[in-house]
């Protein structure tokens, strides 16, 4: 056969497998702050049992500004967020099998946190929501912008220090976004809101504490059920809260100490209870009751430990944390015993997933462990350097990848 009539069937396949390439999707996604569900569990492709460079590929990598927001996930691409020049918030969509930039978004947003924080960076924090082909990014100076999935367009701004006369968070728009029905909830404008998510409406506030250095929220908030209603469970800095979700009347509430308001990890559903742990407080699980209609919430137990800002995995009635102190700890969540309390420490922060008995780790040193869920004592199976930088932010997981947010890049590995 003539080379020159093969030349344009070849020319037509590798095109006819670019166009497959590029509308090929994953059936796995990773859409929001901890996972599909909220609370770090992988239900997906099963991990392998070590983390060795025959099980563990690096994919392909881009470079970024810094940032601790963590990535989110559709079925065809993976977002980021950074800072720029420390002028501007960008936005960015990946190809998640090839890392194309497909587009861009960006606005001025940059602010500086107080002095006794700023050795960790004035960076954005907030981890996007996906929902939809939209995309809800929190930005520093407390705005929440809806983006489209499919092009970045802007699609409605909530500017809340404009909005509400709100002063700015000292430390940021931190909060996570959680969507659920018609509306979009999140800690922002210094209470709690519920905004309209196709026109960004604040529909109310509530959990209102006047915002500035004690009112800049860290943690995300939940949407869960407790004695058969659903609710949003929210951690302010000072206290832990049920709100009704049409209302936003407060259905409970109880005090949870910490240094400077600093109740950072997101809350843990457990039964009809509520695990948490402060920084200069205590490690408490929270019971709830209800009784016509009224809900109350007391301390069923409380210990010594301390969290800090990596929110625990729950296994099998166990709550495995990593703590002030850089360790970690294993809780019997029945009774508040401390099954075990490791004598490695680790970063500053530790992200965690967990799939049946086995926890993946992020550590802020940039190390990847993978460990069993032992309530015997600290058992890690494999570990590996994945990164020179930190990685603060959350690790993401889908279709045998894996994404690590470095401070100044995104790296994708793939399982095998």
């Amino acid at each position: 056969m003539n080379p020159h009539f093969l030349l344009p069937l070849i020319l037509a396949g590798g095109i006819a497998t670019a166009i497959a390439d590029e509308a090929s999707t994953f059936s796995e996604t990773w859409p929001q702050w901890r996972g599909p569900t909220r609370d770090g569990v992988h239900h997906g492709t099963a991990w392998p049992e070590s983390l060795g460079e025959s099980h563990l590929r690096p994919s392909w990598r881009r470079d970024l500004g810094p940032g601790y927001s963590s990535p989110v996930l559709d079925e065809r691409r993976v977002f980021t967020v950074e800072t720029e020049a420390e002028e501007n918030e960008v936005v960015r969509a990946f190809d998640r099998r090839t890392g194309h930039e497909v587009w861009r978004a960006q606005w001025r947003g940059s602010m500086s946190v107080p002095f006794f924080a700023r050795a960790n960076g004035s960076w954005v924090r907030c981890t996007p929501t996906l929902e939809n082909d939209r995309l809800y990014v929190g930005g520093m100076r407390d705005v929440l912008v809806c983006l489209d999935a499919r092009t970045g367009a802007t699609l409605w701004r909530a500017d809340f220090p404009a909005r509400d006369e709100s002063p700015l968070p000292s430390f940021g728009f931190v909060s996570s976004p959680v969507v659920h029905g018609g509306f979009i909830y999140v800690q922002a404008g210094g209470g709690f809101v519920k905004l309209d998510k196709r026109t960004g409406e604040t529909k109310w506030k509530a959990l209102e504490d006047g915002g500035g250095m004690y009112g800049s929220a860290f943690s995300s908030p939940l949407i869960g059920d407790l004695h058969g209603k659903t609710m949003a469970i929210v951690q302010t800095r000072k206290e832990l809260a049920g709100v009704d979700l049409e209302s936003g009347e407060e259905l409970w509430k109880h005090p949870v100490k910490a240094f400077r308001g600093m109740n950072i990890l997101t809350p843990v559903i457990h039964q009809e209870g509520l695990f948490t742990s402060a920084y200069g407080g205590r490690t408490t699980l929270f019971k709830t009751t209800a009784s016509d209609g009224a809900f109350a919430i007391e301390p069923a137990w409380d210990n010594k430990l301390q969290g800090y800002m990596s929110t625990p995995v729950v296994h099998k009635g166990h709550a495995f944390l990593h703590l002030r102190n850089t360790r970690m700890a294993c809780v019997d969540l029945s009774d508040g015993a401390i099954r075990w309390t490791s004598a490695k420490t680790f970063g500053k922060y530790l992200s965690m997933a967990l799939q049946g008995d086995r926890i993946l780790a992020l550590d802020q040193k940039g190390e990847l462990l993978l460990m069993r869920a032992s309530t015997d004592r600290l058992v890690i199976l494999d570990k590996r350097k994945i990164s020179d930088q930190e990685t603060w932010a959350h690790l993401a997981i889908a279709d045998g990848q894996l994404f690590v947010r470095e401070l100044q890049g995104l790296s994708v590995f793939n399982w095998r």
